[in-house]
């Protein structure tokens, strides 16, 4: 088989809706890119649209929901294809059964201030949550469990987009998964 710089390997980017998991996602696939790693990623949301839009979003949703995204990474990262999570998977259990399943597993926890969400509101979803017409927003008044120990934290209304890439980078690297 033919060595290359890299194995596969699952980069899991959780936080809040509106803390900027997308915005890091596409930047780490475009460094992936140019340092000729193929690489996929799952967005949730676009997961969630393509597979089952009308599944809402309980509790119990929101656990099946991950648990085939969990799937999706564990057969890429099986078959040496690096991939990035974007999901907001609130529940630490579930995001520890992932890196149970899928073995070579980078954790990232990407954070910003509530005030930062709520200017950014990508998707309105705060807009509607403050006017009261949604509730159980991750972020809002929704339950979401940080993760205790993450193998890297960024902080999107600190950081620049660079230094969020090369802290998950630099993390990758150390970990063995990628060696160019």
């Amino acid at each position: 088989m033919k060595e290359t710089g890299y194995k596969g390997f699952t980069v899991w980017l959780t936080g809040p809706s509106g803390a900027g998991k997308s915005y890091l996602a596409d930047g780490l696939k475009r460094c992936f890119q140019e340092m000729a790693i193929p690489v996929e990623v799952f967005d949730g949301d676009t997961i969630r649209k393509n597979l089952y839009p009308d599944i809402g979003f309980t509790a119990e949703a929101r656990r099946m929901h991950n648990k085939v995204v969990i799937n999706h990474a564990k057969l890429m990262t099986k078959h040496g294809i690096p991939n990035i999570v974007s999901l907001i998977s609130p529940f630490r259990d579930v995001r520890d059964k992932a890196r149970e399943d899928i073995g070579n597993f980078v954790e990232v926890l990407v954070d910003s201030t509530k005030e930062i969400r709520i200017q950014r509101d990508p998707k309105g979803l705060y807009a509607r949550a403050i006017s009261g017409e949604i509730t159980n927003l991750t972020g809002y008044d929704g339950v979401y469990e940080p993760p205790l120990a993450p193998e890297v934290t960024v902080r999107s209304h600190e950081q620049t987009l660079e230094e969020e890439v090369e802290a998950v980078i630099s993390k990758c690297r150390e970990l063995g998964f990628i060696r160019v």
